[in-house]
């Protein structure tokens, strides 16, 4: 998938582990401080961005990570599964100084093609309530909040969040 800008998403490799999990501390530390906890943030992202687990999230056959390249550097990802009977976008990250370019869309919309594709009525995920500049961004490409949430993910941690919904 390619634009004038020339953006590229493919699919997250074993080979790209390292890299991705590089990535996402990289945009967590410009993202969360002052909306979570710094060990909130460090226990998080070894949680779901820990080599093994990423190795294992690529051997699952419901669930599919892609990478965004802008020029052919990696500036993004995202994460998306089936989760509870619907499709889910559990991970959307955009290194922040290239936002606002149309890339995060790019990957809203390739997953938005995969639930299609699939059958799916509508795409799902959950957002920090205090990420504002992440809730008006999915907001622009088309989600809605359908639910509050507040999910304990344990060591003392919750995830309080808007849970959102985008049709197709």
């Amino acid at each position: 998938m390619t634009d004038s800008l020339n953006i590229q998403i493919r699919p997250v490799t074993p080979p790209d582990v390292p890299a991705i999990s590089a990535l996402a501390r990289e945009i967590w530390q410009a993202a969360y401080p002052g909306i979570i906890t710094q060990d909130q943030i460090d226990f998080m992202l070894e949680q779901r961005y820990g080599h093994e687990r990423l190795y294992d999230d690529l051997e699952d056959a419901y669930k599919w990570l892609d990478q965004a390249f802008l020029d052919g550097r990696r500036v993004g990802f995202s994460f998306s599964e089936i989760y509870r009977d619907e499709f889910k976008l559990d991970k959307l990250y955009i290194h922040p100084d290239v936002q606002r370019r149309g890339i995060g869309g790019q990957l809203i919309e390739h997953v938005a093609a995969r639930a299609r594709k699939m059958g799916y009525p509508c795409v799902i995920l959950a957002v920090n309530k205090r990420n504002a500049k992440a809730i008006g961004s999915y907001q622009k490409y088309g989600f809605v909040v359908r639910e509050s949430i507040v999910d304990d993910i344990g060591r003392g941690f919750v995830m309080d969040d808007f849970v959102m919904e985008k049709k197709l």
